[in-house]
C-alpha cells in the first residue's frame, strides 16, 4: 500500500506505523474541510510515526500546523498518541466521546502504581499462575510503571456527542457511538454522496469496531473504582447492528484497507462471535477460570507462543465472553470456588 492513498471527495488516508505490533500501522484519515484539515485519529506516540505523519501531510501540499481539529475513534495509543503533539504543533481542538475521554484522564491522574495494584489483582482473581504475576508486581516495586503508553496522552478539549454532527465547516460527519471496543468508540458517518457514485449513503471513518479482516479485541472496561459488571461483547455486538443498519457505500477503518458491503462484514463477525461463544460452552462443560478458559481458546498461535501482554489481553478477552454467557444464562459462576470458575448450564 503507498503512503498516502486518495479516497476521493476531499478524503485521504495516510499510513502511520505501529512500532513492534503485527497491525504494522494505523489510517490516519485527512478530511478537507472549509476551516483546514481535520483528523480523524493520529497514530501512536513514536518518532518515527510522527515523521510518517508529517511526510504524509506534507505529500498532500499540507502540514501539521495546517491542522485544524482532531477527531478520535477511541483513547488506544495507536489512534490518541499523537493528538497532543498536532495539537502543540497547530492549536487544533480534539474531539472524543466523553466515556473515553473518562479512561484518559483516569490513566495521567492515577498514581503510578494503581494500574499495576488493578492489573494485579484481576489476573489474581481471574486465576493467573504466580510465575505471571511476578513481573508485575516486580514492575510495580521497581517503579517503571510510566513507562506504558497512554500516560501522557492528550485531554480532549471537545466532546463527541453520538447522533450529533461533528462541527466541520463544509461537511456533514455525524458521530455513531459503538462501545465494545473501547467505552467511549465511534464511528463517524460522512453524509454525504460517495465521490465515484457507489450505490449506498455515504462513507463510514470505522476506527476498529468494523474491520475488513480482523475480529477487533472485545476485552473489559476497566476502571479501578467501579465495580459495576459491564457487558463489552454485548454491546459491541448491538453497535455492530446499528452501524450494519447505516447502509454505507463505503468503509474506511483505521487498519487494512478501505472496502464495501459492510453489511455482509457486519454479518461474519456476529456469527464469529456467535460461534465462538457456542465453542466456549463446549469447553465449559468442566468448570474453568477465565485464565483457563483463555489457554484453552483458539487464538492465532498456540497460547505457549504467545507474548506476555497478549496473554492479558487474552485473558481479558475470555472473561468478556464469560460474562455475555453468563448475561444469557448460558453459563454460571460456580458457587464458592477461588478464584472464581465458571461452567455452561
Amino acid at each position: 500500500m503507498p503512503q498516502v492513498t486518495e479516497h476521493g471527495g476531499g478524503v485521504w488516508s495516510l499510513r502511520v506505523p505501529i512500532p513492534d505490533n503485527p497491525l504494522g500501522h494505523t489510517l490516519v484519515h485527512v478530511v478537507d474541510t472549509d476551516r483546514g484539515p481535520v483528523l480523524v485519529d493520529t497514530g501512536w506516540d513514536d518518532p518515527n510515526s510522527w515523521t510518517a505523519l508529517t511526510d504524509g501531510l506534507a505529500v498532500l501540499g499540507t502540514s501539521v500546523g495546517d491542522i485544524h481539529g482532531v477527531v478520535i475513534t477511541h483513547h488506544h495509543p495507536d489512534h490518541h498518541g499523537l493528538s497532543g503533539q498536532v495539537r502543540e504543533a497547530s492549536g487544533a481542538w480534539i474531539a472524543m466521546h466523553e466515556a473515553d475521554t473518562a479512561v484518559v484522564r483516569r490513566t495521567r491522574d492515577a498514581d503510578p502504581g494503581v494500574w499495576l495494584d488493578y492489573m494485579t489483582a484481576k489476573l489474581t482473581g481471574a486465576g493467573a499462575p504466580e510465575s505471571h504475576l511476578a513481573p508485575l508486581r516486580a514492575a510495580r516495586a521497581g517503579g517503571r510503571m510510566r513507562t506504558l503508553p497512554g500516560l501522557r496522552a492528550a485531554l480532549p478539549d471537545r466532546e463527541i456527542v453520538p447522533g450529533e454532527l461533528i462541527d466541520l465547516a463544509g461537511r456533514r460527519l455525524r458521530a455513531i457511538w459503538t462501545p465494545g471496543h473501547t467505552p467511549g468508540h465511534v464511528c463517524l458517518h460522512l453524509e454525504e454522496e460517495h465521490p465515484a457514485g457507489l450505490p449506498g449513503h455515504g462513507r463510514l471513518f470505522s476506527g476498529d469496531h468494523l474491520l475488513p479482516g480482523i475480529s477487533p479485541h472485545i476485552g473489559l472496561y476497566e476502571d479501578p473504582d467501579d465495580a459495576t459488571v459491564t457487558d463489552p461483547l454485548g454491546d459491541y455486538l448491538d453497535s455492530l447492528e446499528r452501524v450494519g443498519r447505516l447502509g454505507v457505500a463505503e468503509v474506511l477503518p483505521a487498519h487494512q484497507h478501505a472496502f464495501t458491503d459492510a453489511p455482509a462484514r457486519v454479518r461474519e463477525l456476529l456469527d464469529h462471535h456467535e460461534a465462538r461463544l457456542t465453542g466456549l460452552l463446549a469447553l465449559l462443560a468442566t468448570p474453568l477460570t477465565p485464565w483457563q478458559l483463555a489457554e484453552r481458546m483458539e487464538w492465532n498461535r498456540p497460547w505457549d507462543l504467545i507474548p506476555y501482554g497478549s496473554r492479558n489481553i487474552a485473558v481479558s478477552e475470555a472473561e468478556s465472553h464469560l460474562r455475555r454467557l453468563v448475561k444469557l444464562g448460558r453459563a454460571e459462576a460456580v458457587a464458592r470456588s477461588e478464584p472464581v470458575a465458571y461452567v455452561a448450564v
